[in-house]
């Protein structure tokens, strides 16, 4: 049996982990680097150690130094979290070869789903659906050039290049016309070689105004896989996810039962154990295409907990164990809204930033959740994701739910940093996200020239709520921390320099 946990990862992912393991009644260890030495997350484990070394591939990447520290501590068992070492086929076997248990899928199914073109030959093999397009095996840049040319002309355009070892958004890109291919494929080979070592792209069709739903799924060492309901993520920017939802607006009870089916079906194909999420394009004729697995605990997850009550995390722990899960069926109630709180300036271009969370103060109140590694007087630095929340929101309906995640927004206050709060705030109110009629190209549809923030007279009202609040933080420190803030819903603290010099 498992009694001891290292989680190898960081942040809110990390804390999440670690609270699991408690309430399962396993203790547990973290690593950290350096420059994470007062991090929440290390203060949540029973026991850390500290990753010697600058970068993050001399820490967080670096496996040998991360089992080594499982097995002085006297650790068990290896949970990845999301990001850094979860999807590495070699990392998860050189966690079984030392003798410990891996908390995620097996090496081969984690290298079958993680390479895409492999992926997309097995879901063909299963009878899942794919989207059309050509897989390209060559490496060589002319030769791969010549076969993205053909795939382009047989696919036609729009279509979207991806690299095959990708995930992310990196090695992404559209075409939507031929003069465009060259620049974009060489674009896409590039920033796919720097981020995966692998420079392989494939093509496929861009199917216009689609809607990203993705299946949890669960599967146990006993025979039982099944599907936990779906979330749709179709709100992005560059591919990422900013803003997600369960269940999917547009989701009837036979769709989900297609789709559910299907999900679970490319998990048995590469004999799946454990918690993963399969990923579909959801077109407006209610036909559906595989997009990915990813082998891992999503970071959207929490919408998927609140809605069927199921702890993720909790069930990967027991799975792990070898203990059959403990899920009867699927049962879905209410909505559930997720937004990521991000360090970044959405006025210009969404670039990460960087400061000190001076003022941190998040909302409160029933059916509000915060998924987060950070807390007021923390430092947002450059050396890692700049996500520093998961707001998460739960109601009986949808419309209850936004509201909710309106008045929770409203609420939010964080100073010394720029965020993209009032971005989020916004997205609210959009029309589309208001109907449900959301599809993955919407937030660039929506800002053509950039996104702008403008704020509201309620946002300067609860900032000077905040300032009477946070009083005992000093209106000198509020000052500071105003004038490094930019795009907040708090940013109206700034007028605080006028009306209070």
């Amino acid at each position: 049996m498992i009694q001891r946990v290292l989680v190898a990862n960081r942040g809110e992912i990390a804390c999440r982990v670690l609270r699991a393991c408690r309430e399962a009644g396993l203790s547990s260890v973290a690593v950290y680097a350096e420059n994470d030495r007062l991090g929440m997350f290390k203060e949540l484990a029973d026991d850390s150690v500290l990753l010697e070394g600058d970068t993050i591939a001399e820490t967080y990447l670096n496996g040998a130094a991360i089992i080594e520290a499982a097995q002085q501590t006297g650790a068990d068992a290896i949970h990845p979290g999301f990001g850094f070492l979860s999807e590495r086929a070699e990392f998860a076997q050189a966690v079984m070869d030392a003798g410990l248990v891996w908390i995620g899928p097996s090496p081969q199914a984690i290298e079958q789903m993680g390479d895409k073109m492999s992926a997309r030959q097995i879901m063909k093999r299963a009878g899942v659906p794919v989207i059309p397009g050509v897989e390209i095996e060559e490496e060589d840049e002319t030769h791969a050039m010549q076969a993205i040319r053909a795939a382009a002309q047989e696919t036609g355009y729009p279509l979207l290049l991806k690299a095959t070892a990708g995930g992310g958004g990196k090695g992404m890109r559209v075409v939507h016309t031929q003069d465009e291919l060259e620049q974009g494929a060489q674009a896409a080979r590039r920033e796919a070689l720097a981020a995966f070592g692998d420079g392989r792209v494939y093509v496929e069709k861009l199917l216009m105004k689609s809607k990203h739903v993705e299946i949890q799924i669960l599967a146990d060492a006993h025979g039982r896989c099944i599907h936990l309901g779906e979330r749709e993520c179709s709100v992005q920017r560059r591919h990422q996810k900013v803003f997600e939802e369960a269940p999917c607006s547009s989701m009837t009870p036979s769709l989900r039962e297609r789709m559910g089916q299907a999900a679970v079906a490319a998990a048995k194909a590469v004999d799946y154990v454990g918690a993963g999420t399969v990923e579909f394009l959801l077109a407006d004729d209610q036909s559906f295409y595989f997009l990915e697995m990813n082998t891992r605990i999503q970071v959207e997850h929490p919408v998927t907990e609140m809605v069927t009550g199921v702890d993720l995390v909790r069930e990967q722990l027991r799975i792990a164990d070898g203990q059959p899960m403990a899920v009867d069926e699927l049962n879905i109630r209410g909505h559930s809204i997720e937004v990521r709180l991000y360090a970044e300036d959405a006025t210009n271009n969404f670039l990460p930033a960087i400061g000190p969370l001076a003022v941190f103060r998040p909302p409160v109140g029933p059916g509000i959740r915060l998924d987060t590694g950070v807390r007021e007087g923390d430092e947002v630095t450059p050396h890692y994701d700049p996500m520093l929340a998961k707001l998460i929101v739960f109601a009986p309906t949808r419309h209850e739910a936004l509201q909710r995640m309106r008045r929770a927004l409203d609420e939010f206050v964080v100073l010394g940093t720029t965020t993209n709060i009032g971005f989020l705030r916004d997205l609210c109110d959009v029309p589309e996200v208001i109907s449900g009629d959301t599809y993955t190209s919407m937030i660039d549809d929506l800002y053509p020239d950039g996104y702008k923030f403008v704020p509201k007279q309620e946002h300067l009202d609860v900032a000077l709520l905040s300032a009477a609040v946070a009083e005992t933080t000093g209106m000198h420190r509020l000052r500071t921390a105003a004038k490094q803030s930019s795009g907040n819903v708090a940013s109206p603290f700034q007028s605080l320099n006028r009306r209070y010099p």
